[in-house]
C-alpha cells in the first residue's frame, strides 16, 4: 500500500528553462514554415482549444501565434452570445470565423460551449443540448468534407493544479481579470464538468475529427507537446526563401526634414 501511495504522489520533473526556451524556439520556427505552407497550398485549418478553466489553453495559443502573420493565423475568442445570436441556428455565429484558403484559425473555446458550460450552468435547455450532441458530429463531418482541416485539443488539468492556478490569479493583480464569476462557480461543479466532458467525448470523438487530450498540469510540457503534435498532423515542406540582400538606399537630394518643433512627440518617461 505504501508503494502505491508513493507512485501516485510522484510527479514528473519539470523541464529546465533553457531546454524549454530552446525547444520552443525550434517549434516556433517550424510553425512559421507551416504557415508558409498553408498559404502556398491554400489550406484551410481550424484548431479548437477546449478544457477546464485555467487549464493552459491561452498560453499555448499565445506561443503558437507569437511569430505568425495575423493575416494568415488568427485567434478567435467569442464573447457571450447576444440576444439576437441566441435566436440563431447554434453554429451560425461560428461560421463567419471559419478560414478561407491559406488561413489558420485558432478557436479559444468554440461551439463546444454548449456541451460544457451551457450544459453544466443551465444556459441551454435539455432539448438544445441533445440536439447539439446529434448535430455536432454531422456539422464537423461537413466541415471536413468541405476541405477544412479540423483539429480538436482538450486540455486536461487536475483538481489540485487548477486550484493552485486560481489562487495564483488572486494573488497576482495582472491576472485577476482571468477569474470571472463563471470560473469561480465552476470550482464547485468539478464532477458535473467531468461528466459533461465524458458525455461530449462519447458523442463527438469521431474518426473524421478526433479529440486529442493534452496533459497540462505542467504548462511548459503542455505547450511543447501540443505544438509538436500540431506540426505532426499537417505534412508541410520548408519554403524558406533564400537570404535577402537589402538594396542600397538612395542618397537624399534636396530633401529637408521639417523642424522637430512642428511635430508632437510622446514624453521620454523611460530613459
Amino acid at each position: 500500500m505504501a508503494e502505491v501511495k508513493k507512485q501516485k504522489s510522484k510527479k514528473p520533473k519539470k523541464i529546465d528553462n533553457k531546454v524549454y526556451e530552446k525547444g520552443l524556439f525550434k517549434l516556433q520556427l517550424e510553425l512559421v514554415k507551416l504557415q508558409e505552407w498553408i498559404k502556398h497550398k491554400g489550406l484551410k485549418v481550424v484548431v479548437l482549444f477546449e478544457g477546464r478553466d485555467a487549464a493552459g489553453k491561452g498560453g499555448v495559443i499565445k506561443r503558437i501565434n507569437q511569430h505568425l502573420n495575423p493575416r494568415i493565423c488568427r485567434v478567435v475568442a467569442l464573447p457571450a452570445p447576444t440576444e439576437r445570436e441566441q435566436t440563431q441556428w447554434y453554429f451560425q455565429r461560428y461560421v463567419p470565423h471559419l478560414p478561407a484558403a491559406g488561413e489558420m484559425v485558432l478557436l479559444d473555446r468554440s461551439w463546444y460551449n454548449r456541451a460544457g458550460v451551457e450544459k453544466v450552468m443551465g444556459f441551454c435547455t435539455d432539448e438544445e443540448y441533445q440536439e447539439f450532441m446529434r448535430s455536432c458530429p454531422e456539422f464537423e463531418r461537413m466541415l471536413v468534407r468541405s476541405g477544412i482541416i479540423l483539429i480538436k485539443y482538450w486540455f486536461s488539468v487536475s483538481d489540485e493544479e487548477q486550484e493552485r492556478r486560481f489562487q495564483n490569479r488572486l494573488e497576482e493583480p495582472h491576472k485577476r481579470w482571468k477569474l470571472s464569476p463563471m470560473d469561480l462557480e465552476s470550482r464547485s461543479r468539478w464532477v458535473e464538468y467531468s461528466r459533461a466532458k465524458d458525455e461530449m467525448f462519447a458523442h463527438t470523438d469521431i474518426k473524421q475529427a478526433p479529440w486529442y487530450v493534452v496533459h497540462s498540469d505542467i504548462k511548459k510540457h503542455a505547450r511543447l507537446n501540443c505544438i509538436a503534435h500540431l506540426l505532426s498532423l499537417i505534412p508541410y515542406k520548408d519554403l524558406t526563401p533564400e537570404p535577402i540582400e537589402l538594396p542600397h538606399r538612395t542618397e537624399s537630394t534636396g530633401y529637408v526634414r521639417p523642424p522637430i518643433t512642428d511635430q508632437t512627440f510622446i514624453p521620454d518617461t523611460y530613459p
